[in-house]
């Protein structure tokens, strides 16, 4: 049993209409290293989060008792942590998914990705972050009698996202908690023919579809109220181009397609400043393909 280096994209979830089931991966990675130990020890995380609940270590032991291994030792060192905490861009998913692929590598467990996920599903509760964070690019995810099934979809290759993330957190049972328990059946069917032209509209590149089918009635409307300076944000957006602009995840990022733009970020930027925001990040992301891998 040797040390492992993993490597974990940064992901988006829901994508406007698609929610708790579109995903996709991004070129922001966490970059982790399991290696056996004495005991267990952490490296390179703040003291709070060096336990027995860290994610890196849950998703890791999560795959030695799905296969009859046990673990000794371990020491977990967090090399490049890039993905933000509590901003909607799959910081927790990326744990989970390090540590299940270090086990299933240091352990010669020879799981498949679809067994990754299912394993990891039972322990994030939903496969939105997790899928394309083990498969890449664009998925679409369900769930049918406790088992995740994903599927992927392509990109065209004149869309660019743009993250803009704020130096504030929002925590997803916070955000969570502001959701209806049930939703108009008009609001269902406005979401669910919207996600059917999502997903087709982004293999096209088809700029006017994807800014009216990324419109959603189950979850940004409640949840924007929780991003200060939201609606000037998008305003400023709208103002420099944006294709289509939605909440990333749970927030408290939001997401810009800029097309072919290469400025668009650069734009972007000046004006938030010019209106008095900069306490935002502005960064372009190219997908990822690939997925979790270890380097």
């Amino acid at each position: 049993m040797s040390k492992v280096t993993v490597r974990v994209p940064a992901t988006t979830a829901n994508l406007g209409p698609g929610f708790d089931s579109v995903g996709c991966a991004f070129s922001l990675y966490n970059v982790i290293s399991f290696e056996p130990a004495e005991t267990l020890i952490f490296e390179g995380c703040e003291e709070q989060y060096q336990n027995e609940e860290n994610l890196a270590l849950v998703g890791f032991d999560a795959v030695l008792a799905a296969t009859n291994n046990k673990r000794g030792g371990l020491k977990i060192t967090f090399n490049e942590i890039n993905i933000p905490v509590s901003r909607g861009l799959g910081s927790s998913s990326s744990l989970l998914v390090a540590g299940a692929l270090a086990a299933d590598y240091m352990y010669d467990c020879n799981l498949t990705k679809g067994e990754l996920l299912c394993i990891c599903n039972k322990l994030e509760g939903h496969p939105d972050n997790l899928s394309p964070a083990i498969y890449g690019g664009l998925t679409a995810s369900m769930v049918s009698h406790g088992t995740p099934y994903s599927v992927s979809y392509n990109i065209h290759r004149n869309l660019h996202f743009v993250a803009l993330i704020p130096d504030f957190t929002l925590l997803t049972s916070v955000a969570r908690a502001v959701l209806p328990q049930t939703v108009p059946f008009a609001d269902a069917v406005f979401n669910e023919s919207r996600v059917a032209i999502l997903l087709k509209a982004l293999e096209e590149g088809d700029g006017h579809l994807i800014s009216l089918s990324l419109d959603d009635r189950i979850h940004q409307p409640y949840r924007k109220h929780l991003i200060e300076n939201y609606d000037l944000v998008k305003d400023c957006a709208k103002q420099c181009g944006s294709l289509a602009f939605c909440i990333s995840g749970a927030g408290s990022t939001c997401l810009c397609l800029a097309g072919d733009d290469q400025d668009f970020h650069i734009k972007l930027k000046k004006l938030l400043a010019e209106k008095g925001v900069t306490n935002w990040d502005i960064i372009p992301l190219e997908i990822d393909y690939e997925g979790a891998k270890i380097i």
